[in-house]
């Protein structure tokens, strides 16, 4: 069915303007009209369903007729769709729908009316990033040690959330309707390494599906004290709050808590001092890596929340190389590599970034003052 865009309206429009008009001013802050017909081409492509599941569907499809030609329709979500409907911008054969749930019938004619991305609370801040790749999808950022992800009480700003809006500017789309970026994954302020960022509502949607699903391929680099035994192992257990301390996460009893799975491979011991682990996710829970190992008797170097006092045999290392441990200002752990398919583009992608400074140069020092290297029980 055609549909002449001239005959969309809105409700939420003022009844003195005419949103239509070729000669009114298309600044970015007029919403996007949209109407699509639940005809019999259309229900072909989306069945009847509770309308936020449909719309879902048949956006996702291209299915609908915008006001203005020139105009697209952005990628939108369910959960957006299902804000939309909760804000009163879509109706229903004229009428404002309310519940996201209510049932598609055949030949009703849906009208959305989509305000532009709203600016971010968090303000952009020029501060410099590490960029390993970028397009109008996403980026990944290789995060410094000391810099928090979002905005957050103790760190209101100085986030890698504000360095990204004022790098990605007019690029950033929006996300659930508002200009930001869309944090799926969250590395700890202290730990540095490699995140991905969506740009756009369509890859934050396809990436924290991947994320969900497990299917992103994440390495950690990590600097544990003691050696691990075998060598080569997993650890499975269930993540929670700890029950005293609701600052920390804990092992808890199966059932208490989320299924956490991490992998892990010595790969260079250092005596019986410490050890150069490499830490694979299956999950992504909040301090995972951190809580498992010291859960195994071995914490990482640095760790001010989980090592509690923890060190390996340092008797033997130089009074310099000790200092050198005792005083590792965070935890040395490095998310070093980060593998998925583009939600967009489909294609596969992969990225590696070295160790910072300052954890290189504690395996430097542990591989100068290590007496005899340790015999691998693998």
């Amino acid at each position: 069915m055609i549909i002449d865009p001239k005959e969309l309206r809105t409700s939420v429009a003022a009844p003195s303007e005419d949103p239509f008009d070729p000669d009114e001013d298309t600044a970015d802050d007029s919403p996007i009209l949209w109407r699509i017909e639940a005809g019999p081409e259309i229900l072909s492509v989306a069945p009847p369903d509770r309308v936020d599941r449909w719309l879902a569907t048949a956006v996702s499809s291209g299915l609908g007729v915008g006001a203005d030609p020139a105009v697209a329709l952005p990628p939108l979500s369910r959960s957006r769709l299902k804000s939309l409907i909760l804000d009163g911008q879509i109706t229903v054969d004229g009428a404002t729908i309310s519940d996201p749930s209510t049932p598609v019938k055949p030949g009703s004619v849906f009208e959305l009316s989509v305000p532009p991305p709203e600016a971010a609370e968090p303000v952009a801040q020029d501060i410099p990033l590490s960029v390993v790749f970028e397009d109008a999808h996403l980026i990944v950022v290789d995060k410094p040690a000391g810099m928090t992800v979002h905005p957050a009480p103790g760190s209101p700003d100085r986030t890698l959330v504000n360095a990204l809006l004022f790098h990605c500017g007019d690029s950033l789309s929006g996300i659930g309707g508002v200009k930001r970026p869309g944090i799926v994954h969250r590395i700890d302020k202290d730990t540095s390494g490699l995140l991905v960022v969506a740009k756009s509502d369509a890859a934050h949607h396809g990436l924290a599906e991947l994320f969900a699903e497990h299917d992103i391929e994440r390495t950690y680099r990590a600097l544990s004290w003691g050696v691990l035994l075998p060598s080569v192992g997993h650890i499975e257990t269930d993540i929670g709050r700890h029950p005293s301390d609701r600052r920390r996460m804990a092992v808890r009893p199966e059932g208490r808590g989320k299924h956490a799975i991490t992998h892990y491979k010595v790969l260079e011991p250092f005596g019986e001092s410490a050890c150069l682990v490499e830490c694979k996710l299956e999950t992504g829970r909040t301090h995972q890596i951190r809580v498992h190992l010291a859960h195994l008797g071995h914490p990482l170097i640095g760790d001010q929340v989980y090592a509690r006092g923890r060190t390996g045999k340092v008797a033997s290392l130089e009074d310099q190389t000790r200092m050198a441990l005792a005083e590792f200002p965070r935890q040395a752990l490095h998310a070093a590599s980060l593998g998925f398919v583009h939600p967009i583009t489909e294609e596969e992608l992969f990225f590696e970034r070295p160790s910072p400074a300052d954890f290189e140069n504690v395996i430097r020092m542990l591989r100068s003052d290590t007496r005899a290297p340790l015999k691998l029980d693998r």
